[in-house]
């Protein structure tokens, strides 16, 4: 079983910056990729970015803006935010893609942690 903590969320002004971080914890072993993904009131959920062994993708709304990485114990994921914008205000989670030997692939989930971005 994997565990994510985010943390990094707050307050902060239109065109700031922000950093998330999201710690896995266990071993990282079977970690196959971890992105980020983030929800507004009334909205679903959508992809911000994901990376996998180095390939990096990102939603077109954040493209140049947001930049999202990993650690060399590659248990650890970062979303750099800059430039952010009102719509940017959301819940982030962290996710993580584990492979297990009898179920392939399996999801996990953080709580998620708040940015709001208001002046």
């Amino acid at each position: 079983q994997v565990q994510l903590v985010e943390s990094g969320g707050g307050l902060v002004q239109p065109g700031g910056s922000l950093r998330l971080s999201c710690e896995a914890s266990g071993s990282s072993f079977g970690i196959n990729d971890m992105g980020w993904f983030r929800q507004a009131p009334g909205k679903e959920r959508e992809l911000v970015a994901t990376i996998s062994s180095g390939t990096t993708n990102y939603a077109d709304s954040v493209k140049s803006r947001f930049t999202i990485s990993r650690d060399n114990a590659e248990n650890t994921v970062y979303l750099q935010m800059t430039s952010l914008k009102p719509e940017d205000t959301a819940v982030y989670y962290c996710n993580a893609g584990v492979y297990n030997y009898y179920r392939g692939v399996v999801r996990y989930w953080g709580k998620g942690t708040l940015v709001t971005v208001s002046s």
